[in-house]
């Protein structure tokens, strides 16, 4: 009789500590899971400041990020507000080729209707216009990720016509890449600074073939340098 009592006692209490532990796992896997639900959370919300009542980063209409650059808006349908690097860290610039003209692009990124817009597009004189702020994402990659991580700059021309792609042209945008890479810590390569056509899921095929990248680099170094 009492060794099965002792037998059961210790039956009972191993259930027990095995349920013991069982409750403690569950516990614990409850607070890890809490606490990576907080930090989503506060990633989240983190990233739609934006959207809170009477939150609103302070801007003043037509400031510019690059001092060369002229403003000219883009619809608000075409990007959406952030408060970049503070919520989405920058490490590229995306490099775009327009398929039209100037006035042509300019026009489409204030269209609501087109639903994209690039921060810059460089005519093929060197003249450099700014359509959005660098803070802000621009819906210019087709990749949700790159966008939030990039600055766009647009090129007047088509890439099948090497002619559009001036010296004049390439001048000013590596000054601009060089400003934008230099104000976000962004190593100037292949790496950080690529083509529509790099884009992970995009289907555009720009710059395309005939954008010289060797020289547009070389100018982007000298220009960051000077």
């Amino acid at each position: 009789m009492g060794t099965k009592k002792a037998a059961g006692a210790r039956q009972s209490a191993g259930a027990e500590a095995e349920h013991g532990i069982s409750r403690r796992g569950l516990l614990i896997g409850a607070a890890v899971t809490a606490v990576g639900t907080a930090a989503l959370a506060r990633e989240k919300l983190e990233h739609a400041w934006w959207r809170l009542p009477g939150v609103e980063k302070p801007r003043k209409p037509g400031e510019l990020d690059y001092a060369r650059a002229q403003w000219t808006a883009a619809s608000p349908a075409n990007w959406r507000r952030a408060d970049r690097p503070a919520d989405y860290a920058i490490d590229r610039v995306v490099i775009h080729v327009t398929q039209g003209s100037f006035r042509g692009a300019v026009r489409v990124f204030q269209d609501p209707a087109h639903g994209a817009a690039a921060h810059y597009v460089v005519r093929k004189d060197g003249h450099v216009t700014q359509m959005i702020r660098e803070l802000d994402v621009a819906f210019h990659a087709g990749n949700k990720s790159y966008n939030e991580r990039s600055v766009g700059i647009e090129h007047e021309g088509f890439v099948d016509r090497p002619q559009d792609f001036t010296a004049a042209m390439y001048e000013a945008s590596a000054r601009l890449s060089a400003a934008i890479c230099g104000r976000y810590g962004i190593p100037v390569d292949r790496t950080h600074i690529i083509g529509h056509v790099e884009v992970p899921g995009t289907d555009h095929t720009d710059p395309g073939p005939h954008w010289g990248w060797d020289r547009y680099i070389e100018l982007v170094r000298a220009a960051g340098a000077r």
